[in-house]
């Protein structure tokens, strides 16, 4: 790239010799045609320079002026979400200063009176889990210890004994007996869909028989003390919601690769402040647990036989059946990253982002999830790519200090200019990301009394701006790369997918195809052979070649 625009910025020359070195020559397309030529005498030599820098640079600052709009929109974005958190802060200080110490749980204190706690229905919370890491069992804790004053029941879901959440699990059952109602059910290993979507719909099978709401939660979510609460006063509220879901605020333990995932989750809390929304996230989600026993809308079927996305396969049913999905102004909760979050375990995380955009089930789903792929990478490189041009702008303004001719760069002043604009949107565009992340660690903090505070000086600002440009290079690779190979491996199991669901499920050396029978129904058969413990790009590449030649013999 380095050597490409060196090559660009050296001027490019015809020499031409003549006899007669003190007749001025001149050149009949000097206007019109591909050259511009600038002639000297010098050496008995005369030189015609082709600008193509200036071509470069003048397509360049249309790619410019998309940056300077994503950054703009994000601003603005993150601006109005800093006013809807900023809003709820302010309540809650509000009735604090009224007397109501207990803000945090009810703004309204008449919500604490012991008739309207004896109102409050039955909720079942699922907790699929797949390890222990860094954070585990602090975050468990925030979830079981909730304030919520109705009938809760905790049931963790592993997919096997030997899982190592078994034994933190039930000690931590055994510290908090006779406080909380928690359950360890072991689920089994999946056949026919993600291991987090089996251990979903076996915590689901295994929920209260009265329970009115279902509350799913990932391992790495940390609860505020009336986030419970919060959620089934809004259901109530509002009856006509479908999901109810939240946004996780990262906490970078300080390596790249978790302002990385700061970055990425950074812009989609734009969509969780206007409150009603077309997606949600996996980590949160509270629904009516009668969809589930009735399988409304055919979403359990739809997420058992050959479901890979939780999320996205509930938000394709809601937008295929005009149902809502909401995040309420509360609904929002630290989610800390692990201090030894390599860059291996980044880009694993981002593909596991970039696979669901290959999942479907029905022909919304599908159109949703293909203009939700060329948007994103579209965005992605239309923020790294005016930083690009701004450095070939600035190499212009040194060549140009340099004493090189200024009808050689004519447009240099226009690419400084562009330059000093990506610089301003940038700075807006990074102020506004502060103030957010400002706004909502104050809101947290004030939702979590009794917890150590977070403090924004622990950010690191010129982190938070390589890893913008390192993960938006990446999520256009990460999403490609997806498409084409179409396979994931989540916390040790690779899937690959077909048609838009699980086709082939590996454990260890031993592979699965997910098979669909009109008798039997969804199951699985061993696909005999040996295979690597771990995929590389070439043994992907075998399969792809294999699997498309199978087809083509079949055809």
């Amino acid at each position: 790239m380095c050597t490409k625009l060196l090559l660009l910025l050296r001027p490019r020359v015809i020499k031409i010799k003549t006899a007669h070195q003190s007749v001025p020559r001149t050149m009949d397309d000097d206007e019109t045609g591909p050259f511009q030529c600038v002639w000297s005498e010098s050496d008995g030599f005369h030189t015609a320079t082709q600008p193509l820098l200036q071509q470069q640079c003048a397509r360049a600052d249309h790619g410019g002026d998309a940056g300077c709009l994503v950054y703009l929109v994000l601003a603005a974005g993150w601006a109005y979400n800093s006013v809807v958190r900023a809003r709820e802060l302010h309540r809650i200080r509000a009735a604090e200063a009224a007397g109501n110490a207990l803000a945090f749980l009810y703004p309204n204190v008449d919500d604490l009176e012991h008739s309207a706690q004896a109102k409050l229905l039955r909720v079942s919370v699922v907790m699929p889990l797949k390890g222990f890491g860094e954070h585990n069992l602090s975050n468990w804790r925030s979830q079981v210890l909730s304030m919520y004053g109705g009938p809760l029941e905790f049931l963790f879901v592993v997919e096997s004994k030997e899982d190592p959440a078994c034994e933190v699990i039930l000690q931590l059952m055994r510290d908090l007996k006779g406080e909380v109602d928690a359950k360890l059910l072991v689920a089994g290993y999946s056949t026919t869909c993600s291991q987090k979507i089996h251990n979903q719909l076996a915590g689901v099978d295994a929920m209260h028989k009265d329970s009115k709401y279902v509350l799913f939660l990932d391992d790495d979510v940390q609860l505020c003390p009336g986030s419970i609460g919060a959620l089934v006063a809004h259901m109530i509220e509002h009856p006509e919601i479908f999901v109810l879901t939240g946004y996780p605020f990262d906490l970078p333990s300080g390596s790249i690769s978790s302002y990385c995932i700061y970055e990425y989750h950074l812009p989609c809390s734009i969509g969780f402040g206007f409150g009603r929304t077309f997606f949600l996230w996996g980590g949160c989600m509270m629904m009516h647990a009668e969809d589930f026993r009735t399988d409304r809308y055919g979403m359990v079927t739809g997420l058992r036989e050959g479901g890979y996305s939780d999320d996205m396969t509930l938000a394709a049913v809601a937008g295929a059946n005009q149902r809502v999905i909401s995040s309420p102004e509360r609904a929002i909760f630290f989610h800390p990253l692990a201090k030894d979050l390599s860059f291996s375990r980044y880009w694993n995380y981002l593909q596991k982002q970039t696979i669901v955009l290959e999942t479907y089930n029905t022909t919304y789903n599908y159109w949703m999830n293909r203009g939700l792929f060329f948007l994103h990478c579209w965005a992605s490189w239309s923020f790294v790519f005016p930083y690009l041009t701004s450095c070939v702008h600035l190499l212009v303004a040194m060549r140009m200090l340099m004493g090189a001719s200024a009808e050689l760069y004519s447009s240099w002043t226009t690419g400084l200019w562009l330059t000093g604009c990506i610089a301003t949107a940038t700075l807006i565009e990074l102020s506004s990301m502060r103030h957010l992340s400002t706004v909502v660690i104050d809101l947290i903090n004030a939702l979590s009394p009794g917890k150590d505070p977070v403090s924004i000086s622990s950010y690191n600002y010129v982190k938070v701006f390589v890893a913008g440009i390192v993960g938006n290079f990446l999520y256009p690779v990460s999403a490609v790369y997806s498409h084409v190979f179409q396979h994931i491996d989540w916390a040790g199991v690779q899937y690959w997918l077909g048609n838009g669901n699980i086709c082939q499920i590996q454990r260890g050396s031993r592979r699965w195809r997910v098979v669909e029978s009109s008798k039997s129904g969804w199951s699985t058969e061993e696909i005999h052979g040996q295979f690597p413990n771990k995929s590389t790009v070439w043994t992907l590449l075998s399969d792809l070649l294999m699997n498309q030649s199978c087809k083509l013999k079949n055809s």
